[in-house]
């Protein structure tokens, strides 16, 4: 929903360390974002009218050079690693003056506020600051919306300064280079310097929610998409990129919760945005007609490419970066659920994209075998581009998230094992990957055959079928299913050379273990008796 235009207080730019008042743009509605954007010459309309800009220099997120202030509140609570990074307060209180200074004397700033959490239970209000309109407009779509009477008596609980063009210099600032993310629990503030990339807001709130829930009000937070069908009943699903997160949760017979970031509390699961974040590059109308559909109007393009000549998108062009992105609001989608609040799931769904070839495409997880592939995060993505390199990558990011977890990784599987057992949800693991072989032998699994395994387990369908265990990974693998092949069901059974299974099996399961061994004193005794054995 738009607002009108308001005047923003003088007062209240003073409090957040601004002292220049004219040249401030508050809460304008995406019509104005867009005109000023373009005013600017910072982007340019599709010819659908969303408006196309580009990141600069960053493409993606940087994460070496995102940081956690480490006080007496973090110093025992973060889980401090290579994505939880420490940084004095004292190169705190440099940045965030160089960039309020900085943004200060630009000729325009935009000012939005808006929130996070779509149960009112857990809303966290956010006020975000910065150089771009077409930031304001990314923060339009992403967060959730005030109302004209909520914005009224609005008080920010945190504050995004973003000041993208501002380069620092690291020696001064205590930073690895000239762009920084810098996220203080204590202050309540995020500051993101020479860096345009937009998923540096979402992704700066996320990180924050999955500290303040978990920790502080005992809601587990999630990166995951959900949907709920017509009776209530609500499924997530958990994966990294280019495991079918996105194209699995939109199906036209089910309401979309949300496709990215939610809460499971102790009735209900909720939405943590107010719109899309969805991946662009080889996008069809055909495979996924509902952001296809959603590129329109109001919604934004980043770093994709015309084809010649036209103001057309090239969905397969990724001369700029792989990571093309589309941001929009929630009720783009036909099909979205509004609030977008789901029941407590009845399924869990982790998907994979095994490219070695060795999991099954469908099988039930126990608990301790759920948290223990919670933990993991694992898929493995096809090698580079180089000619003649065929062997996949193996990928491991902690509750398929690793990035933004402030937390220890057994925190959130302790959370999670609680609740699935609590409300005996059943959890399955998907592979979307390679049958037949690893990549470069064998082929990838059908998405037909994949939706078909997804929709028996959402109907029902699997109550009564029979199992068999997997040697290694323990999992119980389904005899049958409707609408797949009863032969591709058990990975091995598809392997022109059983012994190559077996070898590349237990080569997979030993990576595995040594990735576990940097969570295993955080976890109990029954998660690491669910590890793969060889």
């Amino acid at each position: 929903m738009s607002v009108p235009t308001i005047m923003f207080p003088v007062d209240q730019l003073v409090n957040i360390g601004l002292h220049a008042a004219d040249n401030v743009h508050y809460q304008l509605t995406p019509e104005e974002l867009v005109q000023d954007t373009l005013r600017l010459g910072e982007g340019v309309l599709n010819d659908t009218g969303a408006l196309v800009i580009r990141t600069g220099e960053f493409t993606g997120r940087s994460p070496k050079d995102k940081f956690i202030v480490k006080d007496d509140l973090t110093t025992n609570t973060v889980h401090w690693n290579e994505f939880n990074i420490g940084i004095d307060e004292k190169y705190f209180f440099i940045i965030k003056k160089k960039i309020t200074d900085y943004l200060a004397k630009c000729p325009e700033i935009w000012v939005r506020d808006a929130y996070a959490c779509a149960d009112s239970r857990y809303r966290l209000n956010i006020r975000i600051v910065n150089e771009k309109p077409w930031i304001n407009l990314f923060s339009y779509n992403m967060f959730l919306r005030p109302t004209e009477e909520e914005l009224e008596n609005f008080k920010p609980e945190w504050t995004i300064f973003s000041a993208p063009d501002l380069l620092l210099d690291p020696a001064e600032c205590g930073t690895r280079q000239h762009n920084a993310a810098v996220i203080s629990f204590r202050h309540k503030t995020i500051l993101i310097a020479g860096t345009g990339y937009t998923g540096e807001t979402k992704k700066g709130i996320f990180s924050v929610l999955n500290y303040i829930l978990p920790l502080e009000r005992n809601v587990l937070s999630m990166h995951c998409s959900a949907n709920m069908g017509r009776d209530g009943e609500t499924a997530l699903f958990f994966g990294l990129s280019g495991t079918g997160k996105t194209t699995l949760s939109a199906d036209p017979k089910r309401k979309l919760i949300g496709d990215d970031e939610h809460g499971w509390t102790d009735d209900n699961i909720f939405n943590f945005e107010g719109g899309c974040y969805a991946k662009c590059i080889g996008l069809t109308e055909d495979k996924e007609p509902e952001i296809y559909n959603a590129i329109r109007q109001g919604a934004l393009l980043e770093n994709t490419m015309f084809f010649d000549g036209t103001n057309r998108i090239n969905f397969d062009d990724g001369s700029i970066t792989e990571n093309t992105r589309v941001s929009y609001p929630l009720d783009f989608i036909s099909n979205a659920q509004e609030p977008s609040l789901g029941n407590i799931p009845t399924n869990v769904f982790f998907l994979t994209c095994d490219a070695y070839g060795v999991l099954p495409p469908l099988s039930k997880l126990t608990t301790e075998q759920a948290m223990y592939q919670f933990i993991s995060g694992y898929t493995a993505k096809v090698a580079g581009t180089e000619a003649g390199v065929t062997e996949p990558k193996s990928t491991f990011s902690a509750c398929f998230g690793a990035p933004f977890l402030p937390l220890h990784p057994g925190k959130y599987a302790e959370m999670l094992g609680e609740k699935l057992r609590k409300h005996n949800v059943k959890v399955w693991l998907v592979n979307t990957g390679w049958t037949g072989g690893p990549y470069g032998i064998g082929h990838r699994m059908k998405l037909s055959y994949t939706r078909a395994m997804i929709t028996a387990v959402l109907e029902g369908k699997m109550e009564t079928s029979k199992y068999e265990t997997h040697p290694v990974f323990g999992m119980e693998m389904p005899l049958e299913c409707p609408g797949v092949p009863s032969d591709v069901l058990n990975p091995r059974n598809t392997w022109p050379d059983s012994s190559a299974y077996d070898s590349k099996c237990k080569a997979l399961a030993n990576q595995f273990l040594a990735n576990f061994e940097k969570y295993a004193s955080g976890v109990s005794a029954e998660i690491l008796a669910a590890a793969p054995k060889v």
